[in-house]
């Protein structure tokens, strides 16, 4: 059983800290963080109105800090979940030689929704849009788990 899961968006602002917090309130025994692919926020708390959304479900994220992925999470964790595409790719970029941690999309998780990424909410404003996608998404992949 995969026990150690990552979430990863560009900033660890929006998409990866509300995705740590929902795959949180679903999975509390796993070990959970999320890390942005850029170092923009580094420290930074979640985005206020993506604290004042995730709040509103019952999901505090205001004590999450914002970090930057780096090589060394590749044996950190079981399992690397990335918001898009770009951000997959940037993942992928930074693999150690020889390692096979798996790295997925978490909207591969709910093909169904016909989304190929989680939109996000720091361009589109679409905060609750954004949590109600990661929320299906999360329960596929705890399901899965």
């Amino acid at each position: 059983m995969t026990t150690r899961i990552l979430f990863v968006c560009l900033g660890n602002i929006c998409r990866s800290p509300a995705a740590e917090g929902v795959f949180h309130s679903l999975a509390p025994q796993l070990d959970i963080d999320s890390a942005g692919t850029s170092g923009w926020h580094i420290g930074d708390p979640p985005y206020g109105p993506m604290q004042d959304a995730a709040r509103a479900r019952g999901i505090d994220i205001s004590d999450l800090r914002a970090r930057q992925f780096e090589a060394t999470d590749f044996t950190r964790f079981d399992l690397i979940i990335s918001m898009d595409a770009k951000n997959l790719a940037a993942v992928d970029a930074l693999r150690p030689a020889g390692n096979a941690t798996p790295v997925r999309l978490l909207t591969d998780y709910a093909p169904d929704q016909g989304a190929d990424h989680v939109p996000d909410p720091y361009y589109t404003r679409d905060f609750d849009g954004t949590l109600d996608l990661i929320e299906t998404c999360a329960k596929a992949l705890a399901a899965s788990l």
